[in-house]
């Protein structure tokens, strides 16, 4: 049964920046319906906040990252200490639903369902942008328009927002370190689209579930409402994609994207034309911003897939195997943390 399964939740942090925001992410994990078996902390190379944590959260298994930096290796991290069946991972700068681990669970009923994701929504700490576009609502982490609005099978759950059977990590391995966010200042992602895709080539049939019920709330800052943030972010996506495809292929890293592209997106435009039509000026902003996002998404996937290139032409050079050939943190069940 869904309900007797036990859910392990997983918040990484790395700067002190969001102390309020991190403690009231485990606020809402401590006030479930569905009470958590643990609730795993895990603080990205910074030994202080790791005190100060461990010390304001006693009920809470406050741990280092034991990889490299970034947020690849502080999920992998959770997951070794991890001991329920289901690992759910939610963002540092989130507060969940109060049934948010419950319909996890139900969502589970299905045994060919692996992963189950859920809705996040924003939580704008400044007024929304009038020029801000449904369609990138993944800029600032929340669902976006062309998503399911009901419960749906997906390709990829969205990282902060997410959780997965135990075996999923023994049939892939964990999440690949060098892909998503790290010390860089770029706003990278992607470690969860690679693992998924990853984890549905290496056992086909598998089921990714995404349930609307399941909610959070994401915090916007002001300094991400800025067409700046907003044109690096869908920058960094490209670069991100890039990635995502040197290691699982195109065919499988850009199929949802490819729908999105020619069908979300120029449906958009049309949209904030016609709202400018009616009277809402800001709906050409709207448009312009889909165009924009869309042509710095595709900058950043040219110069990633250069650096890809030059970076795989290097290691043959060098007698060594393309990255998605080479043993990693993503290929060893042992990274995980559990006996071999």
């Amino acid at each position: 049964m869904a309900s007797s399964l036990s859910i392990s939740v997983v918040i990484c942090a790395h700067t002190q920046k969001r102390w309020h925001e991190t403690c009231a992410a485990v606020a809402s994990v401590r006030a479930q319906s569905l009470p958590s078996r643990e609730i795993i902390l895990v603080v990205d190379h910074n030994p202080e906040l790791q005190a100060g944590l461990a010390e304001a959260l006693p009920d809470v298994t406050v741990v280092a990252n034991r990889e490299a930096r970034g947020l690849s290796g502080g999920k992998n991290t959770g997951v070794a200490l991890a001991s329920g069946d289901i690992v759910a991972y939610l963002d540092d700068d989130a507060v969940a639903d109060q049934d948010w681990l419950k319909y996890f669970a139900d969502s589970y009923a299905d045994p060919a369902v692996i992963g189950v994701g859920g809705r996040t929504l924003p939580n704008w700490l400044a007024p929304r942008p009038s020029w801000f576009p449904d369609e990138f609502a993944w800029v600032v982490g929340a669902a976006y328009r062309g998503m399911p609005e009901t419960r749906a099978p997906v390709r990829n759950l969205l990282g902060g927002n997410a959780s997965f059977r135990r075996e999923a990590f023994e049939i892939a391995g964990g999440f690949q370190n060098g892909i998503g966010r790290s010390a860089a200042k770029r706003p990278l992602g992607c470690e969860e689209t690679e693992f998924c895709i990853r984890l549905s080539q290496r056992a086909p049939g598998v089921v990714f579930l995404y349930d609307n019920r399941a909610v959070i709330w994401h915090v916007v800052p002001a300094d991400r409402c800025r067409f700046g943030y907003f044109r690096a972010r869908c920058y960094a996506e490209g670069l991100s994609k890039a990635q995502v495809t040197a290691s699982v292929g195109a065919g499988d890293g850009l199929a949802t994207e490819r729908r999105y592209t020619t069908r979300v997106l120029p449906a958009g435009v049309a949209r904030g034309v016609a709202d400018a039509v009616h009277g809402d000026r800001a709906g050409l902003g709207r448009a312009g911003a889909i165009v924009a996002g869309v042509t710095a998404t595709a900058a950043g996937y040219a110069a990633g897939s250069i650096q890809q290139y030059r970076q795989q032409r290097r290691l043959r050079r060098a007698g060594q195997p393309r990255r998605a050939d080479r043993p990693g943190s993503a290929d060893r069940p042992g990274s995980t943390g559990r006996p071999a």
